[in-house]
């Protein structure tokens, strides 16, 4: 065997750990693109659908078919805080008053997940067992306001005065690739409840 065979051989084997190498770091880059393209749609969605749901209750704040079962819409928010509500509601359209109850979980509820932040946003209606699912909650913050438009400082208790609430709201993925978290935050300024007003 010849010198010149041996730098082909070993020509072969530098190109090939090259070629071998490039191949590696673009299926690595493929594989980073697909996860975190399909972890931003995920949260889009779970974004979507958990601002669809809080939109739809907090605007029946007050709300019921039978008016007379909550004559004084001022007083139907029974507790406010800056990641809790609960308020008097008819959810269902049914003429009976409902107690909606919405708050933030502790985050070491989460720990089984990629994601150090996450957390469950609870759903309570008139007491029963709580509902809630794991779409990546990471920030669910409430701003109240009075008549005047100034902010009030929670926690607020029965008849506080609210007539307007700001809600923030951040969803980040569960699981990432290599730690990089998508978010995505949905704030709504100002949401008044027509219920809120005095009749």
């Amino acid at each position: 065997m010849g010198f010149t065979t041996i730098l082909d051989i070993l020509g072969s084997v530098i190109i090939g750990g090259v070629l071998m190498s490039i191949a590696f770091r673009f299926s690595d880059s493929i594989t980073e693109k697909t996860y975190n393209n399909s972890g931003e749609l995920t949260i889009q969605q779970n974004l979507a659908i958990s601002a669809q749901i809080i939109e739809y209750d907090f605007r029946k704040i007050g709300y019921c078919a039978d008016w007379t079962l909550i004559p004084d819409p001022m007083k139907a928010i029974l507790y406010a805080d800056s990641s809790e509500i609960k308020f008097y509601s008819d959810i269902d359209s049914d003429g009976n008053v409902d107690s909606v109850h919405y708050y933030l979980g502790p985050i070491s509820e989460l720990s089984s997940t990629g994601n150090p932040r996450d957390r469950l946003l609870y759903r309570v209606l008139n007491g029963e067992q709580h509902k809630s699912a794991n779409l990546g909650i990471t920030q669910f913050r409430l701003v109240y306001f009075d008549a005047l438009g100034d902010t009030i400082n929670p926690p607020i208790g029965h008849n506080g005065g609210i007539v307007s609430i700001e809600i923030n709201l951040t969803v980040e993925n569960t699981e990432a690739y290599d730690q990089k978290y998508s978010k995505a935050f949905w704030r709504q300024i100002r949401m008044v409840s027509r219920n809120l007003r005095n009749r």
